[in-house]
């Protein structure tokens, strides 16, 4: 099922083991090389005395409209415990914000949302704010993740619209055969 990122801030976090809510998502922890969601940050009354603030996405049992549901409180883990986890946490990465352009450097605009699948937990698309004067007629746009080249710190690249068209097909001259 695709989501909107946005949609995911404050969703509750359901245990199993104890039959209710334990926390809620905070952050959504991108990997920016592949940009696959591998974690996610929580909040809520055991989070931090008890269990840890991170949960990661091989944790989640079922994605539901009440909430997301895991086994237990145990999946919980500190920011620390888990070594992939850790690496990306320390890059201090975020999707939201980043500019995007395209590869001739022209400013598309930046980062407000994307769309994520529930089922692998990748980033399907992106949702961009456009600059000022080319929001009169287009306010958002959307890119797809087939077209994203390249994602640094600051920027995220995308083809330029003219590699996106299709070329057309050279016109053959007709051959008559009497």
């Amino acid at each position: 099922m695709l989501l909107n990122a946005s949609r995911l801030l404050k969703y509750p976090v359901l245990s199993l083991h104890i039959g209710g809510r334990i926390a809620e998502i905070t952050e959504l922890i991108v990997d920016p090389n592949n940009l696959e969601i591998i974690a996610c940050r929580v909040d809520g009354a055991l989070v931090g005395q008890e269990f840890g603030d991170i949960l990661p996405v091989n944790s989640i049992r079922e994605f539901s409209k009440l909430g997301i549901i895991i086994d237990s409180a145990d999946d919980l883990v500190e920011s620390g415990e888990i070594l992939r986890i850790k690496k990306i946490l320390d890059l201090n990465f975020s999707l939201l914000g980043l500019k995007i352009v395209t590869k001739s450097n022209t400013k598309v605009g930046k980062v407000v949302d994307f769309t994520l699948d529930s089922d692998d937990w990748t980033v399907r698309q992106v949702v961009a704010e456009r600059p000022f004067l080319k929001s009169f007629f287009d306010p958002e746009l959307i890119i797809s993740h087939e077209h994203i080249v390249e994602v640094d710190d600051f920027r995220i690249v995308i083809d330029d619209d003219k590699d996106q068209k299709p070329q057309p097909e050279p016109v053959s001259k007709p051959t008559t055969n009497f």
